[in-house]
């Protein structure tokens, strides 16, 4: 199977499991089958929104739903059924260094939903503690050989958080960080990965406010033999729908970019509505539905313009 993914690709993302429950249920620990239950039963109402976009006329090839074991219940098949593309998480959820939720098992967990793509979050920076960047590497070649060797599809989402000194540079200005040098710090992590044998699909970046920086993130992933079709999109990292758009608007018209994986920009106020009895069902799933299609709209008006 060649290296890489061909075509757009729009990803509702709801894989978020420890803090989804503490957040938005407010529960701490290991939850109940009755909590469980009720998480799932959110998790539903989300997929519920795709389906009122797709019945309104989201491509369902182009379609994706990003969607953890834990609490995903029967949306994964179901998914399936409606024909869009599912990507499932491989990795411990909220934990600063990446390591498998399932441990060595997690190939048999893979094949049981036969997912699109196995995602996995990283949170990495290239001038962070180097033995804990070399034990997330060995473990991220581990999965990636693993995956291609099984003709599978990786999701790779990076996150870079600052160091201390990084953010000392910009006066503790979190969006002088994102701006000055988080994106030369992505390229950097994402060369890490490659010169460590690590080889990516399609990565799932943070959105950067220059297109200019996009398109070098998008030349970084594509450089090195064999790695012509890799694509990137973007993440919404829970931003608003005003910068959320800006990076949408940065990227979508990058060689290279194919589409994003957003989660909380779309679902999250409707969710709350929901949970709070000032939303109904169907009015939440429909908020849902006009989130995501409007992101797929600023994306695809950006290209035609």
């Amino acid at each position: 199977m060649a290296l890489g993914y061909d075509g757009k690709l729009y990803i509702l993302a709801f894989d978020h499991r420890g803090s989804f429950q503490k957040n938005m249920f407010g529960i701490e620990g290991d939850p109940t089958p009755e909590d469980t239950e009720t998480i799932s039963d959110a998790k539903r109402l989300i997929f519920e929104g795709m389906l009122v976009a797709v019945r309104r006329g989201a491509e369902p090839a182009a379609t994706g739903v990003l969607v953890d074991e834990q609490f995903g219940s029967d949306i994964p098949a179901r998914t399936r059924e409606h024909g869009l593309k599912l990507a499932m998480p491989v990795e411990k959820s909220g934990q600063p260094e990446f390591d498998f939720q399932y441990g060595d098992d997690f190939g048999a967990h893979i094949e049981k939903f036969d997912p699109d793509f196995s995602k996995v979050l990283v949170r990495y920076n290239p001038e962070d503690e180097p033995e804990l960047n070399e034990r997330q590497l060995g473990r991220l070649k581990t999965l990636a050989d693993w995956l291609h060797e099984h003709d599978r599809k990786f999701l790779f989402e990076l996150l870079v958080p600052a160091t201390d000194e990084q953010l000392a540079k910009v006066d503790g200005d979190s969006d002088r960080y994102d701006a000055e040098l988080r994106p030369e710090l992505m390229r950097r992590t994402i060369a890490d990965c490659q010169n460590y044998g690590i080889e990516v699909d399609v990565w799932k970046i943070e959105g950067v406010d220059a297109r200019a920086d996009a398109v070098m993130l998008a030349e970084q992933a594509r450089s090195g033999e064999g790695r012509e079709g890799v694509t990137c999109v973007l993440l919404g990292r829970g931003a608003s729908t005003e910068k959320v758009e800006q990076w949408l608007e940065a990227a979508s018209t990058v060689d290279g970019f194919v589409g994003f994986a957003i989660g909380r920009s779309i679902w999250w106020d409707a969710l709350k509505g929901f949970l709070a009895h000032e939303l109904e069902r169907e009015a939440a799933a429909t908020k849902i539905a006009d989130n995501y299609l409007h992101f797929v709209g600023v994306y695809e008006r950006q290209q035609v313009a």
